[in-house]
């Protein structure tokens, strides 16, 4: 039984419904992804960026039900709940594995005191790469990311280590996380770059003057994290429901002065989130997809629920919508 338009608006899914997602190709002869994809960061639980407590049995039901609803591909990281999230990821995909396209990271190490640090050594990433396929209990990582660049580390060194990964068969494709355009050309001399992951959302765009660009000029797909800015940008956020250990709190883009004016903004949106009968947070990640650079965004989700509402940002933005998103940003964020 094919997805129901009518339960594509209300969130209402019926047993054996699932969507038939859009797809795009991840860079040059690339898998095709959904252009929504399964953001397991939140779900890997308490760590030094984690977003507090969570329930792995609802975690696991989250992930099921983004492949049921068409979903056809995870992000995760060894960095996530200090590998908490692959294990999840692999409980919850265990006898689909040849059904769901992996992408996790490696560079962003710990100790025994759990403090977390940036670090990408050839036989670093080359342990990571082993943890990571026995707590995913795969023999392959479909997509294996650079997390975050290591300034102590020659990137020649770190992509020479991740393409070897390639040529060995422990990986598909290599690609990177949080890369400027210097670092993606000292990349492509030595092998060709699947994918960048940046952040970009409506608050958060500076990829689009030169990263974006060159993307697309060479055959790199984006992934886009963050599309409604950690749940900023869902039309539902409250700091005070905020976990005492939650990474927002602490951040400046969650608090006042600037939160104000981010929530006129939202509400700027809510006029044309009902043109559309989507929600605030549909519309943003919808935004980030209109980007013809983008390949997939990568959306989270801590419950089904918040699954279902995902998937149904699968739809275009009318070209005067698009205008109004742009002149709402003006007057309130300038």
């Amino acid at each position: 039984m094919f997805f129901k338009p009518e339960a594509y608006k209300s969130g209402d899914f019926e047993n054996g419904e699932y969507l038939i997602m859009n797809k795009r190709i991840l860079g040059k002869n690339g898998p095709e992804l959904t252009v929504v994809g399964f953001g397991a960061w939140a779900i890997g639980g308490p760590w030094e960026f984690g977003w507090g407590p969570v329930d792995d049995e609802v975690s696991v039901k989250a992930i099921q039900r983004a492949l049921d609803l068409g979903i056809n591909w995870i992000d995760t990281a060894a960095v996530y709940g200090l590998g908490h999230s692959e294990e999840i990821v692999a409980k919850a995909i265990k006898g689909k594995r040849s059904e769901v396209f992996i992408a996790t990271k490696c560079g962003m190490v710990w100790d025994e005191n759990r403090k977390v640090r940036i670090h990408l050594g050839p036989s670093s990433i080359r342990k990571e790469i082993e943890n990571s396929l026995r707590r995913l209990n795969t023999d392959h990582v479909d997509l294996y990311q650079i997390h975050w660049p290591d300034p102590e580390t020659p990137v020649e060194d770190s992509w020479a280590a991740l393409a070897k990964l390639k040529e060995e068969g422990k990986v598909r494709y290599i690609g990177v996380s949080n890369f400027d355009v210097p670092l993606l050309k000292k990349c492509m001399a030595i092998a060709p770059v699947q994918s960048l992951q940046p952040i970009y959302n409506l608050l958060k765009r500076d990829v689009e003057k030169e990263i974006l660009p060159y993307c697309s000029e060479n055959g790199i797909g984006v992934v886009a994290y963050s599309p409604m800015m950690s749940g900023l940008l869902t039309g539902k956020f409250d700091p005070k429901r905020l976990a005492p250990d939650d990474w927002r709190s602490k951040n400046p883009m969650y608090k006042e002065p600037v939160l104000s004016k981010e929530m006129a903004f939202i509400d700027k949106l809510r006029p044309i989130t009902a043109k559309y009968g989507k929600t605030v947070g549909q519309l943003a990640i919808a935004w980030v997809n209109m980007s013809p650079a983008v390949t997939s965004s990568i959306v989270g989700a801590r419950n089904p629920q918040q699954v279902e509402e995902n998937v149904g940002a699968d739809f275009k933005i009318g070209a005067d919508d698009m205008k109004k998103i742009e002149q709402a940003l003006k007057e309130t964020l300038g």
